[in-house]
């Protein structure tokens, strides 16, 4: 099949490109850096010419509230007017678990905005929600300082490799459309407090990290759920230390 990657130049998508290739497919990586640009509108029929299936895992440049917003809304739509008007049998997008569940992130909100246009389409679709990456780990504990501590709630992450995430995108975009929603979590919970101490002392970091119920999770307040899959969840199979020892 020809499948093409929207953001296929980043973390996932050039990942998920190399994967998709060696599976024999014709993956096509579109980004801004290839001359696709969602935004705009600028590449975008050309590179879906012919294509069966498209797998936007794009990020927005910018997650200030607004920003964000307009990017998920403008690019999902200029993707799904493209992808009908080019007989695309198949949409795959990436999403976050907990992203209803966290209304006070404005990134969170603009993931919900995208999933809405998306199942309203009419396009066959399936929409991936991957927890945190492990490779996201030490930004997450990066957006938690104050001052000379990290201070970070007790709340359950389930992070995962992104190779893993790769590999359930690839066999979601070459199967049927599920219409719908699959949740992809990483084999192993944490408190995310915990996860941040172990983070900083396998890099060496000496700053504390306090456990606080009130820390925020890029501003936003957490339950002890919200970051975790509430139900059935497909699981990664490569553990944190293993990820670590690689």
């Amino acid at each position: 099949m020809k499948i093409v990657v929207i953001g296929g130049s980043g973390l996932i998508g050039s990942r998920l490109v190399t994967l998709l290739g060696r599976q024999g497919h014709q993956a096509v990586a579109a980004s801004p850096r290839t001359g696709v640009d969602t935004l705009t509108g600028t590449g975008v029929a050309e590179a879906l010419d012919g294509a069966d299936v498209v797998v936007d895992v794009s990020n927005s440049p910018s997650f200030e509230e607004t920003a964000v917003l307009t990017f998920f809304e403008t690019s999902t739509r200029t993707l799904l007017d493209a992808e009908e008007k080019a007989g695309v049998r198949h949409h795959v997008a990436l999403s976050i678990v907990g992203t209803d569940r966290i209304p006070d992130s404005g990134y969170m909100r603009a993931k919900v905005a995208q999933e809405a246009l998306i199942a309203a389409a009419g396009i066959p679709w399936t929409v991936v929600r991957a927890t945190q990456f492990f490779e996201f780990v030490p930004a997450i504990v990066e957006s938690a300082v104050v001052g000379d501590e990290v201070r970070l709630p007790p709340a359950l992450i389930q992070p995962i490799a992104a190779d893993d995430v790769v590999t359930v995108l690839a066999e979601i975009a070459a199967g049927a459309p599920v219409d719908g929603i699959v949740e992809l979590a990483g084999p192993q919970r944490f408190p995310l407090d915990e996860l941040g101490r172990e983070t900083l002392a396998a890099a060496g970091d000496p700053r504390p990290v306090v456990t606080d119920p009130q820390g925020r999770y890029f501003g936003a307040l957490l339950a002890e759920r919200s970051l975790v899959p509430l139900g059935a969840a497909r699981t990664g199979e490569i553990r944190l230390a293993e990820w670590r020892g690689r």
